[in-house]
Order: structure tokens, then sequence, then C-alpha cells
């Protein structure tokens, strides 16, 4: 396969993992007013840990340490949109 055919491959997840995360934030900004809403905060580090070892359960071996960090950007990005969602509502 030519390198042009396995970019254009590339380029079709990137497009199909931007959309599955703006639904993830879409369920964020649900989380962060039911937060809002029982005036809890917007970290939950267990809820964190549980996730990202969740995360390294499902991958394979080869894979686990670097979609870890992965989603650990993925988690720190939905915990900062949930914090200024929740700062623009109640700030």
């Amino acid at each position: 396969m030519e390198l042009s055919e396995l970019r254009a491959q590339i380029d079709t997840i990137d497009r199909q993992l931007i959309e599955l995360l703006e639904k993830r934030m879409d369920v964020a900004a649900g989380v962060a007013a039911y937060k809002a809403g029982r005036g809890l905060p917007v970290l939950d580090a267990a809820r964190e840990t549980e996730k990202l070892a969740a995360v390294e359960a499902q991958c394979r071996p080869e894979t686990a340490k670097p979609l870890r960090g992965v989603f650990e950007a993925v988690i720190a990005a939905s915990r900062a949109y949930q914090a200024a969602l929740m700062e623009k509502n109640h700030g």
C-alpha cells in the first residue's frame, strides 16, 4: 500500500475521532450541568483513575501506554471544558 493511501486512511479515522470526541464533549456538558446543580467539583479523581485503568485493560499490551496518554489528554480537555461551562453559567 502506498503512503498516500495509508495517510488517507488516517485522515478518515481522524474525522471519525473528531465526531466521537465532539459527542463526548456534549455529554461532558451534561455532566457539568449535573455537577453544577448539585454543587459537585469538576474533578472526580477516583472516576478518572477508574476510567484510565479501564482504558488500559481494553487495549492491546503494546498500545496501552500510548493510548492511556491519549485518554489522559481527553479527560483533561473534558475537565477543562466542564470547568469553563460551570464558570460561565455560575461565575
